[in-house]
């Protein structure tokens, strides 16, 4: 393990650019000094032990905290974050595990009651760790640490929130939209209000005049529907749901999923079969490239697809001047719908510094951290004259504050509709409720669509199967 100092902070690896990429703008007002609303004054509080601070919330930080992640490549949205921790409580040792999140590896440690005192969880798995015991309720953290709820996205706070308790601090938020590709609509005659997903008739006639296919081998992409990954949004779409509100029944068998996955798929299978699709999304030319200059965009290989906001920075930085258009997903009544995802920061159930854990994650998820951050990548890319189409979060009054502050026309480029566009739609998001479950349910309704996919089943016949195996899997996961 590697002391503090070293490079900052480890929860983030070359991922953060996209996990970072995520979020909208809110409604409240964020603090407008630079000093963070909790930080302490500079001088420890009366009576005091040395070598400890206290909270904004009361509450005594001392001692020793260990981060379950890398350290290596952080970022300065990393590390401009912990450094905001570290001025605040620069007595408290925080070292790092230098290693990945594993399942096992994490289960065992809270067993042996030696785990680390901060970890991030996907939300969408979050209810397999509540299940197995393995989280610390945070309420207590909530109240002790004064930590107001209200300032992360309700989406993303519904997400770890299970038997109506908190068990995780929302950070990162990821919501799509719909990427199109300028010059091949041109060529066809079409213009972005064509991309339509509340029309599927229109837009399957869309997606065969954009396609391109030379005796079975494909040349251009029409639509990427996005599967496995975006089931939910076209369910969603369908004006269903593919798990119940509670987390508790599984709802794969809705006969509007099975009608949602078999449209999702006929856009995909008008370009021949699945696999020969998978392959040239993948190894084809732009797919290769995904994060380079010779990518889908700039390639002329796809249309439209829909995509996590995260990917504007990233054709920002490759494709600065290419002819990109945004449209919102809309449900088949013309409502604009988004899919909201993220990660969330908890507290293993056997940590050793639970209270300093709770006060890092309330600083490095706050608005000012947040500020931090985008201020250090927007002066990067300024420097360097790349676009900046800013820092996505789950603190709606970071977002607020900080697209105001740093994103503009000028710093986005030709990006700035689609940011303008995420942070419309970014409070329409559906989110999958928090299941005991969530890593299997995961597994199970992403292996039904492949089968669909790759094996020709029916989608009825997969989602019925996966739907029996999901039920059974959330059933004997209840604690």
């Amino acid at each position: 393990m590697q002391q503090r100092r070293l490079t900052g902070l480890a929860l983030f690896t070359v991922l953060s650019l996209a996990i970072t990429a995520c979020g909208g703008a809110g409604t409240t007002s964020a603090p407008t000094s630079g000093t963070p609303a909790s930080a302490p004054t500079g001088s420890e509080p009366p009576g005091s032990e040395p070598g400890s601070s206290q909270s904004a919330g009361g509450a005594e930080i001392s001692g020793e905290i260990e981060i379950g992640a890398k350290l290596a490549d952080a970022d300065e949205v990393a590390t401009s974050r912990y450094d905001l921790f570290e001025s605040m409580y620069p007595d408290v040792g925080v070292t790092f595990t230098e290693a990945d999140f594993d399942p096992a590896t994490f289960l065992a440690s809270v067993q042996a009651g030696n785990p680390p005192d901060v970890v991030r969880l996907d939300r969408a798995v979050l209810g397999t760790y509540v299940a197995n015991g393995a989280l610390e309720p945070l309420d207590t953290c909530i109240t002790d640490f004064s930590i107001d709820m209200s300032q992360y996205r309700e989406a993303a706070v519904a997400a770890v929130t299970m038997d109506g308790q908190v068990y995780g601090i929302p950070e990162s938020n990821d919501s799509r939209i719909i990427l199109i590709n300028d010059s091949v609509l041109e060529a066809a005659d079409l213009t972005p209000e064509d991309i339509d997903t509340s029309d599927w008739e229109a837009l399957s006639a869309v997606n065969e005049q954009l396609l391109q296919a030379d005796g079975g081998d494909i040349t251009r992409i029409g639509f990427d529907p996005k599967l496995p990954e975006f089931l939910p949004l076209w369910a969603a779409a369908n004006g269903t749901t593919i798990i119940s509100d509670d987390g508790l029944t599984s709802n794969l068998d809705d006969p509007l999923v099975a009608e949602a996955l078999d449209y999702a798929v006929s856009l995909i299978t008008a370009h021949g079969d699945a696999p020969t699709f998978t392959d040239f999304k993948t190894n084809g030319p732009g797919g290769v490239d995904f994060f380079g200059a010779e990518n889908q965009f700039a390639a002329d290989t796809v249309g439209a697809f829909p995509m996590e906001q995260w990917y504007l920075n990233v054709l920002g930085d490759v494709s600065p001047d290419e002819g990109i258009s945004f449209m919102p997903f809309k449900d088949r009544q013309g409502n604009n719908i988004t899919f909201g995802t993220g990660s969330s920061l908890v507290i293993p159930a056997t940590a050793d510094n639970k209270e300093a854990a709770c006060e890092y994650i309330k600083v490095v998820t706050s608005p000012d951290a947040w500020h931090a951050a985008a201020q250090a990548r927007a002066d990067i890319r300024a420097e360097s004259g790349e676009a900046f189409t800013g820092v996505y979060t789950a603190n709606r009054i970071a977002d607020e504050r900080n697209f105001a502050e740093f994103v503009s026309e000028e710093s986005a480029g030709a990006y700035y509709p689609g940011v303008q566009l995420v942070l419309e739609v970014v409070d329409n998001a559906i989110t999958l409720p928090p299941n005991a479950a969530g890593e299997e349910f995961t597994r199970i309704w992403q292996e039904a669509v492949q089968r669909v996919l790759n094996e020709g089943v029916s989608a009825q016949e997969a989602l019925a199967d996966a739907d029996s195996e999901a039920q059974s899997a959330i059933d004997a996961a209840q604690p």
